[in-house]
């Protein structure tokens, strides 16, 4: 008896599974969208949090940035 939980059931009860492509499409841009500001926003919170740390990722970038020719 396979599990409920296993990655094909998973794939099959997605909603996405038999929506048109251009909805679906839609549908992925906007959770990679809302991802995308949840991610900023924790990236925020952990620069207030911790500032020596981002601003050692700053300098790194910078560096990386620098060191990276266009």
């Amino acid at each position: 008896m396979p599990k409920a939980d296993s990655p094909v059931d998973a794939a099959q009860d997605a909603p996405d599974a038999q929506d048109p492509p251009e909805t679906s499409d839609a549908a992925r841009r906007r959770r990679r969208a809302q991802f995308l500001r949840e991610l900023a926003e924790a990236r925020a919170l952990r620069d207030r949090v911790q500032p020596r740390r981002a601003k050692a990722a700053r300098l790194r970038h910078a560096m990386r940035m620098r060191t990276f020719r266009w």
